[in-house]
């Protein structure tokens, strides 16, 4: 496959003080149509009991996959849902959410979950906000002849002649994301030339070449033939996919809008009350 660039997660700190790994594309073309990669991972329980208390969105559109452990997601639409290991949720803010995201019980033996941004279009940015998981249902996998394994965790994948559906279609971008795990010395093949971009998250061991390994995010070309290889360890990554979206960002925290004049809109409508309450 061919590696356009390679970004490293950093070290920081967000919420309650939970300490993360991210990568970050506010730019609106690094990582466009996705804006932001979270990855929690620990087996230290001070560093995610805090949580993400109640706080607001607008514009964008956020995608938490869980690993290991759990959130218990809450916000002013009504939904209040246990996200647990294997499970996904959606929530495409639109004109506004507030909710908060705090971890279950079972988490004190660890954590590990990822919480994805993507970019909405300026013509949807101030639509009705959306809630989506998976939480009544098993997300489709798809095993080929050398053991790497393809879990559809958004949009739909194709794989060995096979093509499964996470049935969460609807995100931004076309977004679409998988995790995949390679077993030691397994591959996968896949043909992305479709989408716009694709971008390769490495979260467990380090692929074949060891150079790339767990916190590196590998920005590919979609026109070139992807092709995914472990060497004498098990390999875990996200694949995300999607059509950029090419449009201008102003970023303030919590809200992702198209101006500053946007921004502060923003701001002054979460103030007046105008987001709602949990």
């Amino acid at each position: 496959m061919k590696i356009l660039n390679v970004t490293r997660s950093h070290s920081t700190q967000d919420g309650a003080g939970v300490k993360i790994q991210r990568i970050a594309g506010f730019d609106g073309k690094s990582l466009d149509p996705f804006l932001m990669i979270d990855e929690l991972k620990s087996s230290n329980s001070q560093d995610y009991i805090g949580g993400f208390p109640a706080h607001p969105h607008r514009g964008i559109e956020t995608f938490t996959y869980i690993r290991k452990g759990g959130f218990e997601h809450q916000d002013q639409m009504g939904n209040k849902k246990a996200i647990q290991a294997g499970q996904v949720q959606w929530m495409s803010t639109g004109r506004g959410v507030i909710h908060s995201e705090m971890p279950l019980a079972d988490a004190q033996h660890g954590m590990h979950g990822f919480q994805i941004w993507l970019n909405m279009p300026a013509k949807d940015k101030m639509n009705t906000p959306k809630y989506q998981d998976s939480s009544d249902r098993v997300l489709p996998s798809i095993i080929n002849q050398s053991g790497a394994q393809l879990t559809a965790l958004a949009g739909s994948w194709t794989e060995s002649q096979q093509t499964i559906s996470s049935g969460l279609d609807e995100l931004a971008g076309a977004g679409a994301i998988s995790d995949i795990w390679l077993q030691a010395h397994s591959a996968m093949h896949l043909d992305l030339s479709h989408y716009g971009k694709v971008l390769l998250y490495i979260h467990t061991g380090a692929l074949k070449d060891s150079r790339h390994q767990s916190g590196y995010l590998l920005n590919i070309d979609p026109q070139a033939p992807i092709h995914i290889e472990s060497g004498n360890q098990e390999v875990g990554l996200l694949l995300l996919a999607g059509q950029p979206i090419n449009e201008r960002i102003a970023h303030m925290g919590p809200f992702v809008m198209n101006t500053q004049e946007e921004l502060k809109q923003a701001v002054r409508d979460y103030h007046a009350g105008k987001f709602g309450a949990i």
